[in-house]
């Protein structure tokens, strides 16, 4: 077995910027086929152009995951076009209208929140089962270690992010044989998302001291598990959560 994607097309949702365009790109590298969909057409085409000088495919769509309607057809148009082999559900967001106290927290940030991280990645994984189930696909579900432990003042997040776990087991258990599906969960990563934990001297060195291995993790690093887990080099695992958090959860 090798880690080699010829052939096959891979979808990524939140998949131009940060770690969905790391993964992204990271399937391009194994020769898969590359599709990023985020709500940015430019974003999306920047990214789709790095794919293509790779060598492979990719297809311009833009995406509102919380758009039920606009998944289905856009999941249609890149299975009719390209095939699908594997979905990355990557698209999340953390706003700061939803972090603080429990009661800090208003009724429409909360919602926000899991309809993103947890409905969006729903109604993606169902508009994909079909193709996924013909072609023996997978699925891999993007968590954080706040889908593993509770994080203070990001209650909707981590209960999404929570959810989204509970998600990727029931997944596979209804999907098995046919589809394996998985989940990972990456501690802190240094994107554009985290830069002011970044530039805060004080909050940095509090989550590096935090974290084992003493750092922030670069993108590529969530990009290999992931490819991994797309390959056949994973074909016995299904129903997991995979911690790519430099020893965070190990505490």
């Amino acid at each position: 077995m090798e880690l080699d994607l010829s052939g096959k097309t891979a979808v990524v949702t939140g998949g131009s910027r940060g770690i969905g365009r790391a993964i992204t790109l990271g399937f391009a590298e194994a020769g898969a086929n590359a599709v990023p969909l985020s709500r940015t057409e430019s974003d999306v085409e920047a990214v789709v152009e790095a794919v293509r000088e790779r060598g492979v495919e990719s297809h311009v769509e833009t995406l509102d995951v919380t758009d039920t309607r606009a998944v289905e057809a856009v999941f249609g148009r890149i299975d009719d076009d390209l095939g699908i082999d594997v979905v990355v559900n990557n698209a999340g967001v953390n706003p700061d209208s939803a972090l603080g106290t429990p009661e800090a927290v208003d009724d429409e940030g909360f919602d926000f929140v899991t309809d993103v991280n947890l409905g969006g990645a729903f109604a993606c994984a169902r508009a994909a089962e079909e193709p996924l189930s013909e072609n023996g696909g997978t699925l891999i579900n993007v968590a954080s270690v706040g889908g593993l432990v509770g994080l203070p003042r990001q209650h909707p997040y981590v209960a999404s992010k929570h959810g989204l776990v509970g998600l990727t087991k029931s997944l596979a258990l209804d999907w098995a044989p046919d589809v394996r599906v998985n989940c990972l969960a990456p501690g802190y990563v240094a994107t554009d998302l985290t830069s002011e934990l970044q530039e805060n001297e004080t909050l940095r060195r509090s989550i590096e001291e935090r974290t084992p291995l003493d750092r922030f993790a670069d993108p590529e690093e969530i990009a290999g598990p992931a490819v991994f887990l797309a390959s056949d080099l994973a074909s016995y695992a299904t129903g997991s959560t995979f911690a790519v958090d430099g020893g965070w959860t190990a505490r």
